[in-house]
């Protein structure tokens, strides 16, 4: 079983970690669904997209939660605040995100899901 530490660890790595580390830690057959075009992605479209895209210099994760539905099985949420070369202002990318991992043998994981869904502000009327 993966302790929570080294959950929020490898987390955070794929956020900062580099593109080599992230193709490694990403399941060949993993769905992904992210806040810009074209959203919904999978497999290794997934991994490029990702891959392509400058790291993020640093990451909190706020909001953290893990539940392991059965062995093998691990699910986080929690929110990220990240940021890279003064990109996004002070406050940088916040997301409310989600990743699946599955063990496929002792201590090797992969995320075969991600999910970032950017805060909502809905429009209340009175």
């Amino acid at each position: 079983m993966m302790e929570d530490d080294r959950v929020w660890a490898f987390e955070e790595s794929l956020w900062t970690g580099d593109a080599q580390h992230y193709r490694e830690s990403i399941d060949d057959s993993c769905l992904m669904v992210v806040p810009m075009p074209p959203y919904v992605l999978e497999g290794e479209a997934a991994v490029k997209a990702v891959s392509d895209t400058p790291r993020w210099d640093k990451v909190a994760l706020s909001d953290r939660r893990i539940v392991r539905p059965q062995e093998g099985l691990i699910v986080v949420g929690y929110t990220a605040h990240a940021q890279r070369g003064g990109e996004g202002g002070e406050e940088g990318y916040v997301a409310h995100c989600t990743s699946t991992y599955r063990r496929l043998a002792h201590d090797e994981w992969r995320v075969v899901q991600h999910q970032q869904t950017p805060p909502l502000v809905a429009e209340v009327r009175g």
